[in-house]
C-alpha cells in the first residue's frame, strides 16, 4: 500500500507526518521503526499521525523511533502543526489533543514552508529531586542535571545508563544534561528515550531543563532560552511563587518542512 507523507524537522529534530483523516495507514510498531531508521528507511527521531476530531481541529499521535507510542513529543507537536496549517486545518491557533491531553499551538510566523510556532504545554504540578538530579513530566518523564562543561558529558553513556535504571524511574526517562550560561540562558543536550540516543533537540527537555532550572537555582525567572545542538527553543511560564506548580507553559521554536515523498509499505 503506498502512503504519502512529509518529513518536517524543528530545530534538528526530525519527523515523519502522516495525513491520516481517512484512516489508511496503520501504525504497526515494526513498520514504524523500518521508516524512521536512518539508513533503510526515510530516517527520523519519531513519527506523528493526524487524525480527524470531531470537536477540535485535529488529533495527533506520536511514534519514537523505535516504534512505541509516546506520550508527547513538543518539537514534534510544533512540526505537527505548521503541517496541519499546510494542509489548510484550523486557524491561527490549532487546538489539537495528544496522548498527555489536550494541546494549542499558534502559527506566529509563517514564510513557505517554515515557520514559528508557539505550543501549549501541560501543567507540572510535581517535581522530584534526588542526589545533584530532578525529575519532571512535561509530557513525558526528564531527568535533569546540572553540569560545568556541557561538551565534556558523555550523553549518549550516561544518558543510557540513566534512562535504564527502573530501580529510580520505572517507566525509563529521557535525560538532559544541563549548563547554565547566564540569567534566563541556559544550554542542554538530550538522550531520548525511544530514540535511545542523543538528539539534537527535545521540546519536552528543554520546557523540563527551564522548569528545573527557574525551580532550582533561578526562581525569580520565568522566561528562558534554551540552546541546544540543533538551534534554539524558547520557554516561558507562570509560576506560583513556593509551589511545584508551573502554568501556561508555553514552547517557541522553529518548525519546517523538508520535502514530501510516497512510500510503499511493502517494501519495509
Amino acid at each position: 500500500m503506498q502512503t504519502a507523507f512529509a518529513k518536517y524537522e524543528g530545530a534538528g529534530n526530525d519527523f515523519i507526518l502522516i495525513d491520516n483523516r481517512e484512516g489508511g495507514f496503520t501504525p504497526r510498531a515494526e513498520l514504524i521503526a523500518a521508516l524512521c531508521d536512518r539508513h533503510f528507511g526515510i530516517g527520523a527521531d519519531g513519527l506523528m499521525t493526524l487524525a480527524r476530531n470531531a470537536e477540535i481541529d485535529c488529533s495527533m499521535r506520536y511514534y519514537n523511533a523505535d516504534g512505541s507510542e509516546g506520550e508527547m513529543c513538543g518539537n514534534g507537536a510544533r512540526c505537527f502543526a505548521l503541517f496541519a496549517e499546510h494542509r489548510g486545518i484550523g486557524g491561527e491557533t490549532k487546538f489539537f489533543d495528544a496522548a498527555d491531553g489536550l494541546h494549542t499551538a499558534r502559527i506566529r510566523r509563517l514564510k513557505g514552508t517554515s515557520g514559528e510556532i508557539e505550543l501549549g504545554m501541560i501543567a507540572v504540578r510535581e517535581i522530584r529531586t534526588g542526589d545533584g538530579w530532578w525529575f519532571l513530566n512535561t509530557g513525558v518523564p526528564h531527568y535533569v542535571e546540572f553540569v560545568d562543561d556541557l561538551e565534556a558529558v558523555d550523553v549518549t553513556g550516561r544518558g543510557r545508563a540513566i534512562r535504564r535504571d527502573t530501580a529510580r524511574f520505572p517507566q525509563g526517562t529521557n535525560v538532559n544534561f544541563v549548563q547554565i550560561t547566564g540569567d534566563g540562558t541556559i544550554r542542554m543536550r538530550t538522550y531520548e528515550r525511544g530514540v535511545e540516543n542523543e538528539t539534537l533537540a527535545c521540546g519536552t527537555g528543554a520546557t523540563a531543563a527551564a522548569i528545573v532550572t527557574a525551580f532550582a537555582r533561578q526562581p525569580h525567572t520565568t522566561d528562558f532560552r534554551i540552546t541546544v545542538p540543533g538551534g534554539a527553543l524558547a520557554v516561558r511560564f507562570s509560576h506560583e511563587q513556593g509551589t511545584q506548580t508551573y502554568t501556561d507553559i508555553r514552547l517557541t521554536g522553529p518548525a519546517r518542512r523538508v520535502f514530501e515523498g510516497v512510500f510503499d509499505s511493502e517494501n519495509f
